[in-house]
């Protein structure tokens, strides 16, 4: 099975979380929201494209909005290598945390 890094988990799971309505920004707004993190918007576009490249996405162009001047969204998705890449990456963290409760507590 392959695994992802850090990062691209983040992602994938942000895109997974937004469903039908996934694009650049709101998957950085998604990830700025739920993690510490502040990122620009090329290090997710680069990210996606990454992911997308290893199969672990996939995009569709979204009809052109009024909001946008016109311009389509680029919509992304999570695929079914991509989930089970998720999958393996949190069942790896979760052994790999087990029986850590104490020390991993969050004063």
């Amino acid at each position: 099975m392959r695994h992802a890094g850090e990062f691209e988990l983040l992602v994938m799971l942000a895109v997974l979380r937004l469903g039908a309505g996934a694009y650049g920004v709101t998957v950085r707004e998604e990830l700025e929201r739920k993690t510490s993190r502040t990122l620009t918007l090329g290090t997710v576009y680069k990210t996606l494209g990454r992911l997308e490249g290893k199969g672990y996405l996939r995009s569709r162009t979204g009809e052109p909005t009024a909001e946008r001047g016109g311009r389509r969204k680029k919509l992304y998705q999570v695929t079914p290598s991509g989930l089970a890449t998720i999958q393996g990456s949190l069942a790896d963290l979760r052994r790999l945390a087990e029986g850590l409760q104490l020390e991993l507590e969050v004063p």
